[in-house]
């Protein structure tokens, strides 16, 4: 089974993971290994990812049609988005869109769409079970709030499984699909060769050197490097921006949240006959704040 055969074009607009598996043979074994299901190695596979695709922060999906059904591979190595199920929701749109004669949604005949499937492969640092399942209907509306019978079930709904592949968890998943437990084992070593020297790219360089030389991702890695090396790089670097850019919000948030507290503390000290010198000291707001509380 040939994992070097992605096109320079397609891999530099893509993560590494859909790169990867830019492949029919691939996608074939490694969607058997994730419904724990069988299917003939000739069973025909059809790639059809979106691309740019506008609802995943990188081109780290592939979607694909294999026996009938509409599958849809997202990878994920930050902290998980709550609102996966949406964003595949809309994603799936599209990728419907893509697929179907829009004439034909108008005749008078039933329009044959393909069964959809979601699987998000977990394969981040943080502390995550091996399965989880997230669904649409966790985002509605409560019923209740809608005047609703408390179990009233939505006319619409979405799920999709997690999966954490990273390594050590599913084993029998892993143990499926050699190049996934391959990958598995790539990713966890870029990790730890970053964390180890401290600086990205220096980590990613040893991390693919090591696995070139110890045959994990050989073949792929030989022939693709320098791509590799340059999506991570831009990837990783995205997901810290990503992360940076959420801690400060939440700290901005925490700070507004605490300068209200300060004020109201504030006000109902001047109303108890607190002087506003004794109020800072308290509160540690600025004399000029405390004293235009008081007209």
């Amino acid at each position: 089974m040939d994992v070097s055969s992605t096109s320079v074009n397609r891999i530099f607009k893509s993560s590494v993971f859909a790169a990867l598996f830019d492949n029919p043979d691939l996608l074939r074994e490694l969607y058997c290994a994730l419904d724990d299901v069988s299917l003939p190695p000739d069973a025909p596979v059809s790639i059809n990812t979106l691309e740019n695709a506008l609802y995943m922060d990188l081109l780290n999906d592939v979607s694909f049609v294999i026996g009938g059904k509409l599958v849809v591979l997202v990878e994920h190595q930050s902290t998980l988005n709550p609102n996966m199920a949406l964003r595949l929701l809309l994603y799936l749109s599209e990728v419907y869109a893509a697929m179907i004669d829009s004439q034909k949604i108008y005749s008078t005949a039933p329009v044959s769409i393909p069964w959809p499937e979601f699987f998000v492969l977990y394969n981040g640092k943080y502390e995550f079970p091996d399965e989880k399942t997230v669904r649409l209907s966790d985002l509605f509306l409560k019923p209740h709030e809608l005047g609703l019978p408390k179990k009233a079930m939505p006319f619409l709904e979405l799920e999709a499984k997690i999966i954490n592949i990273n390594e050590g968890r599913n084993k029998a998943v892993l143990d499926r699909c050699k190049i996934l437990q391959e990958y598995s084992s790539f990713i966890a070593k870029a990790h730890a060769m970053c964390d180890e020297m401290g600086d990205l790219k220096k980590g990613l360089k040893a991390a693919i050197k090591y696995c070139r030389r110890h045959g994990i991702l050989k073949e792929f890695l030989e022939k693709n490097a320098r791509e590799v090396l340059s999506m991570l790089y831009a990837e990783w670097n995205l997901e810290d921006a990503i992360a940076y850019a959420r801690k400060e919000a939440r700290e901005d948030a925490w700070d507004e949240c605490s300068k209200q507290e300060k004020l109201t503390t504030a006000r109902k000290s001047l109303a108890k006959g607190l002087t506003p010198e004794l109020i800072q000291e308290i509160t540690g707001l600025d004399l000029e704040i405390i004293n235009g509380l008081v007209n």
